[in-house]
Formats: C-alpha cells, structure tokens, sequence
C-alpha cells in the first residue's frame, strides 16, 4: 500500500491559483485528486495514468492541469481561476489497477490525509 502526503493547500481569493503537491512512497498505475466539501460527497477531481494520461472533472476542465514528476514520486495539481466553489479537502490517492477513472480509484485503500483549500469571494 503506498503512503500518500499532500501538500500545498491554503487561502486565496477567487482567481488565484494553488499547486498540490502528493508525495508518494511509490508510483501507480493510477493516480489522481479528490476532494470534498462540507457537507458534500466526495468527488473526483482528476486523474492520471503512468504514461500520464489525464482526465479531468467538468467543473475544473480548463482551470485544473494534473501531473507528476517520476522522478520524485510526486504528484500534482496545478489550480488555476479558482472559484469559491472550489472550496474544499483535497485528496490524493493511488491505485494499481486498471482502467484508470475515478470509479475505480475512488474504491483504493491508499489515501492522502489531505490539504484544505479555501477560496473566498
């Protein structure tokens, strides 16, 4: 099971942009961002395969850009135009399976602790 540490969280306003970082103990097949807000559900924000294919949420296509740097076992998300929407506990997770959607990395047992994200108006 790889270890998962987020980073980079914060206060902005609206507009602002943030950079997630997830250290991981280890690189997955699968990997990607969740986040939820209170009294929400969790969602899925982005993902990434290893050959770093991406997938994005519809609320964050166009402002979000999900990556990873191999050769630091760390994963990102870059967080552009960010809305109060936006507001919420960011996730990171990992997965070895396949394919790579939100689906099936919501169903992983290797989770971040998270980092709070808070966009005010």
């Amino acid at each position: 099971q790889v270890q998962l540490v987020e980073s980079g969280g914060g206060s902005v306003q609206a507009g602002g942009s943030l950079r997630l970082s997830c250290a991981a103990s280890g690189l997955s097949l699968c990997m990607g961002w969740f986040r939820q807000a209170p009294g929400k559900e969790r969602e899925g924000v982005a993902t990434i395969t290893s050959y770093d294919s991406p997938t994005y949420a519809e609320s964050v296509k166009g402002r979000f850009t999900i990556s990873k740097d191999n050769t630091k076992n760390t994963l990102y998300l870059q967080m552009n135009r960010l809305k109060p929407e936006d507001t919420a506990m960011y996730y990171c997770a990992a997965r070895n399976s396949w394919p790579c959607t939100v689906a099936v990395l919501n169903g992983t047992n290797s989770w971040g602790k998270g980092t709070l994200v808070t966009i005010s108006s």
